[in-house]
C-alpha cells in the first residue's frame, strides 16, 4: 500500500495527474476511515489539476472545492504531507481557475502547481503504527 502511495505522489509531481489519480484511487477503494477521506482529496486535486491543464477551468473548479473540503480533515498534516501548505496551494490553483472561468487571466501560471513533499520522518512513523 505505501509504494502506491509513494508512486502515485512521485507521478503527481512529475504532472502525470490522470496517472497519480488512477494509482490513489486504487488505494482509495481499498482503504476505509481517515485515510479514504484523505486520499479522495488527493485524487481530486490531481483531476482538478489535469482539467486545468486542459482548459476545463469548471472542471478544475469543481474538483479543488471537493478536494479542498476532504484536506480540510487532514490539516495540519497526514500521511506525511504537511496539508496546511498543500490545501494553500490548492486554494491557489481554484483562484486561478475562477479568474480563467470569468475570463480575467488568460492562462494558468504553470509554476503554481504544487509538489508534494514527503516527511520522510513522518510517513516512516506512521508505517509503524
Amino acid at each position: 500500500m505505501e509504494e502506491r502511495f509513494i508512486k502515485g505522489v512521485e507521478l503527481f509531481n512529475a504532472r502525470s495527474f490522470f496517472e497519480a489519480h488512477d494509482t490513489w484511487e486504487e488505494l482509495w477503494r481499498e482503504t476505509r476511515g481517515d485515510h479514504r477521506l484523505f486520499y479522495q482529496g488527493l485524487i481530486q486535486t490531481a483531476v482538478g489539476l489535469y482539467h486545468l491543464l486542459n482548459a476545463n477551468c469548471r472542471g478544475a473548479c469543481s474538483q479543488f472545492e471537493k478536494a479542498l473540503s476532504k484536506l480540510g480533515h487532514s490539516i495540519p498534516a497526514h500521511h506525511g504531507i504537511n496539508t496546511s501548505e498543500l490545501v494553500r496551494e490548492v486554494r491557489e490553483c481554484l483562484n486561478d481557475a475562477e479568474l480563467l472561468c470569468r475570463g480575467e487571466i488568460s492562462r494558468f501560471d504553470q509554476t503554481k502547481i504544487p509538489r508534494i513533499l514527503l516527511d520522510e520522518v513522518l510517513l516512516s512513523s506512521k508505517a509503524k503504527e
